[in-house]
């Protein structure tokens, strides 16, 4: 299983090359497997490369879904460690 993150790209570089950012955090990436991408863009994100393009909906509902997932996880873990005796 893998997992491609929505990002925004906020600058393109020169080579085939972005600087993305999602939830303030920036990095650059290769834009060698996609077409067509401009600033403002949202793109997933695999393992350094933009593997597809997506519009702000799509992207804003993968966040959205990937927020609620990482809270739910926090809130089993949190749970686990109450029922061995850890608080939180």
């Amino acid at each position: 299983m893998c997992l491609a993150i929505p990002v925004e790209v906020v600058e393109l570089q020169p080579g085939e090359r972005a600087r993305v950012s999602v939830d303030g955090v920036t990095r650059e990436i290769s834009l060698a497997l996609v077409e067509n991408v401009a600033s403002g863009d949202f793109v997933l994100l695999h393992v350094g490369y933009a593997i597809g393009t997506l519009d702000r909906a799509e992207a804003d509902a993968t966040l959205a879904q990937l927020a609620a997932l990482a809270a739910s996880c926090d809130a089993d873990a949190a749970a686990s460690d109450a029922s061995r005796g850890n608080p939180a």
